[in-house]
């Protein structure tokens, strides 16, 4: 059953041609198999030597979503799109984190396709999903990161409030060995409807190959 999800109308006055990639996924979320983190240390080993703070600001999909967060009112040098702060932690030497199996997909296809990807337990989500900008003193925990200020961030909401943003995802829906429905969630700012459709099928074929998933529905808003 897909989820519904809607982009709010200040999102859509400041970037008309947003779009949103989706899975929805049914899952098993292990450790890591032996797999996944061979294919993980073949990317960041692959990467390492041709990324660096400068090469990442540049690549396409990271520079369109730091364009975003500026005209939101947002600094991305303080508040950094997840994916650049992955691409910044392979270029620094210190590789990538090793969370569970969904979430290190997760994080394989953001560092090859520069989307900052939202990764959720789709069972913690209550109601219909909207898409939107932060508002000041949001309440909202980020994994890791504790009270985060969501300010003019972009933001994912359901009918309890703000659950997820491009920054950081939030310790209400974290995926956990108890997940079984994994919600992924690709923003596109801009018109980049090639890019967008690589990741989602890169995503997908991951999914399938490393995870262990069968037939994840996909689809764009």
């Amino acid at each position: 059953m897909l989820l519904k999800l809607d982009i709010s109308p200040e999102i859509c006055r400041l970037f008309p041609s947003i779009k949103i990639g989706c899975i929805l996924a049914d899952v098993q979320v292990n450790p890591s198999n032996a797999q996944i983190l061979t294919e993980m240390e073949a990317i960041i080993e692959e990467m390492s030597s041709r990324v660096s703070p400068d090469t990442i600001r540049e690549m396409p999909v990271v520079a369109s979503a730091r364009n975003a967060y500026r005209r939101m009112g947002q600094d991305p040098n303080r508040y950094r799109p997840a994916a650049e702060s992955l691409l910044r932690r392979i270029a620094s030497g210190k590789g990538l984190y090793h969370v569970n199996n969904m979430v290190d997909i997760l994080n394989l296809v953001s560092v090859q396709t520069g989307f900052s990807i939202g990764g959720y337990d789709a069972d913690k989500i209550e109601g219909r999903i909207v898409f939107g900008i932060g508002f000041d003193n949001e309440p909202y925990e980020g994994i890791g990161r504790g009270v985060l200020n969501i300010t003019k961030l972009p933001v994912f909401r359901d009918d309890r409030g703000a659950f997820g943003t491009s920054t950081s995802d939030s310790v209400r829906t974290m995926v956990t060995g108890s997940t079984m429905r994994f919600l992924m969630v690709f923003p596109a700012f801009y018109a980049m409807d090639n890019e967008l459709n690589r990741a989602l099928a890169l995503a997908v074929d991951l999914l399938e190959r490393l995870g262990d998933v069968k037939k994840p529905e996909y689809w764009i808003v």
